[in-house]
């Protein structure tokens, strides 16, 4: 046994002196300690694992984000003039911040696997430092600037939420080692104690977690509503410029119920479609018109805004990273749109028989169709020929009026109001951010028949959640992507949840057990008494010179003699003690 102890000597030495190394920089044996973490230390393992869980949340943030990414991206835009994709940048950083983070939190477990003492060496510090900092400053940005975003966090709950709580009980569960082996090898009875009863607390908690999630997607299978109908956001601006025929079109293929755009009045009195405020963003004004590219859209007569070219910025910017998968004939499609009129998109959706619904923009007030704004509008919708009934009109401005002139039209509010208030307007439908109504609302909307539309709903899982609370349609900018949502991304009734969660609380608690039995059995016969221990730990507080000289004399000394120094020892059986058959003479 001695013959092989050497080289399994020095595997082990070269495992730990990496840990030990790449975490605080102590690559050598007279370096390391098995002595209680100081004070000091212990805070920064304190904040490190602070820094770890924000950066978990920020991360999750992000990712479940991703529905919202090009109302960010637009946002930026109007903020600073320049269109980019901004969450790039944000999610390498955060990858990186987080992979970094996260294998450091791995490196101070192992630290306490093994018995050593944590030093968390000083570049660490500043790089925790960093991260920590750096994700503070973007909680306070996003909260001051796009604060309504972190309503996804708990809507995206209702999907993942039973799948975070199976992996944290798999993760709480697997530290059942690390608590038992620290435990078992504690001198004191109140630390024992502590740490017990922590750990217990925790395990509890998560089994107890799955009483305080809530799904629309745990239910009967019997009572899932029809699949919501799709509304055009935009067109399919993932395909094709945002608000052009082109983009129309594309929706159409997709097969949706409706198509959605933004409207604004020309100078002439001519609805356009148009989303910002001026033309710099979709159109070439900046190439035919350079000293008006800021003025406000409105401004333009329908020649000027017929004439600018809509569809080269597509190709230039690739808002949705999609340019790249087109035909040649695809892309001088694109390139060749322009500006899209109001008739034009009524004539297109009456062709099809589907539902349109805009959000009308007023003019500025010096603007010569100022007050006329809505019967410009009213009139362009009467010579469309589109019926009444597939128009849902959104403004709140004169609607006793737009009731007298145009019956037919789906009074549609964009405001979230009870549903008896909303009645006495002649309301019929809501058009509301998908943040804001909560299945309650939208099952109390349903039974006070009111249909309730929510955007822009671009992902699966949000699609599948919005699904499972009864919404009757959504509007979305990627129709391609939900066409091949048949059916929700899961669904389960609530006897199919009680049973895996009943099933992985036992088998967790079985483990657990099994565990602490385990390492109780594996400690029972070692002793703590260790004389090399002792001596190294006592002499690791000295800094002079001569005592680490000596103490890298006395290892090599019997390492030479193949004999294994304590530390050889603590990671073959788990803790600080001699076994008599592993001493040579």
């Amino acid at each position: 046994m001695v013959k092989h102890q050497p080289l399994q000597v020095y595997e082990r030495q070269l495992c730990l002196s990496c840990l030990t190394g790449i975490y605080g920089c102590r690559w050598k044996r007279y370096q390391r300690s098995h002595d209680d973490t100081t004070k000091w230390e212990f805070l920064w393992s304190v904040i490190l694992f602070f820094t770890f869980s924000l950066l978990l949340v920020w991360f999750y943030f992000w990712w479940e984000a991703h529905n919202d990414y090009n109302e960010f991206n637009w946002f930026l835009y109007n903020r600073s003039g320049e269109w980019s994709d901004g969450t790039i940048p944000i999610l390498a950083s955060t990858a990186a911040g987080f992979t970094y983070i996260a294998f450091l939190m791995i490196l101070a477990l192992c630290h306490i696997a093994v018995g050593q003492q944590l030093n968390l060496h000083w570049l660490h510090k500043i790089g925790v430092s960093a991260a920590l900092l750096t994700t503070a400053i973007g909680f306070i940005s996003v909260n001051q600037t796009w604060g309504e975003e972190w309503a996804v966090i708990p809507i995206s709950l209702q999907a993942t939420g039973p799948f975070l709580h199976l992996g944290a009980l798999v993760a709480v569960t697997a530290l059942a080692w690390l608590v038992a082996g620290q435990v078992a090898r504690a001198e004191k009875t109140r630390f024992q104690v502590v740490v017990l009863l922590l750990y217990l607390s925790v395990l509890l908690g998560l089994y107890l977690v799955p009483l305080s999630i809530t799904s629309p997607c745990i239910m009967d299978h019997t009572h899932l509503t029809p699949r919501p109908d799709i509304i055009g956001h935009q067109g399919a601006p993932m395909l094709a410029p945002e608000n052009t025929v082109l983009s129309f079109q594309r929706a159409l293929q997709m097969n949706v119920s409706g198509l959605e755009a933004d409207v604004a009045i020309s100078f002439d009195g001519v609805p356009f479609l148009m989303r910002d405020r001026d033309l710099r963003r979709t159109t070439d004004v900046g190439k035919l018109f350079p000293d008006r590219q800021r003025e406000d859209a409105s401004f333009f007569n329908w020649t000027d805004l017929h004439s600018l070219n809509a569809g080269q910025w597509f190709l230039k910017d690739d808002p949705f990273w999609t340019v790249r998968s087109m035909s040649q004939r695809e892309v001088r499609l694109v390139g060749n749109q322009s500006v899209c009129s109001l008739e034009q998109l009524l004539r297109l959706a009456s062709s099809q028989n589907r539902t349109v619904v805009f959000n009308l923009r007023r003019p500025p007030p010096e603007h010569p169709r100022y007050h006329s704004w809505i019967n410009d509008t009213l009139e362009v919708v009467r010579l469309s020929g589109i019926p009444q009934h597939l128009v849902m009109w959104t403004p709140d401005w004169d609607r006793g009026q737009v009731r007298l002139v145009a019956p037919g039209l789906q009074q549609t509010s964009v405001v979230k109001r009870p549903p008896q208030a909303l009645h006495q307007q002649g309301i019929s439908r809501l058009l509301l951010r998908y943040s804001q109504a909560n299945p309650h609302d939208i099952r109390e909307f349903s039974r006070s028949n009111l249909s309730v539309t929510l955007y822009t709903v671009n992902e699966p899982w949000l699609f599948s959640v919005l699904w499972c609370s009864g919404v009757s349609s959504v509007s979305s900018e990627a129709p391609n992507i939900l066409k091949k949502v048949p059916y929700p991304i899961w669904l389960m009734s609530p006897d199919e949840y009680c049973l895996i969660w009943v099933a992985a609380d036992v088998i967790s608690f079985t483990v657990v057990i099994g565990i602490f039995v385990f390492q109780k059995w594996r400690m029972s016969g070692m002793r703590s008494y260790n004389p090399e221990q002792i001596m190294l730990s006592a002499a690791v507080r000295r800094s002079s010179r001569d005592v680490n000289i000596m103490k890298e004399k006395l290892i090599f000394s019997e390492v030479s003699h193949g004999v294994g120094s304590a530390e050889d020892l603590y990671m073959e059986n788990g803790c600080d003690y001699y076994d008599n058959e592993g001493i040579s003479h």
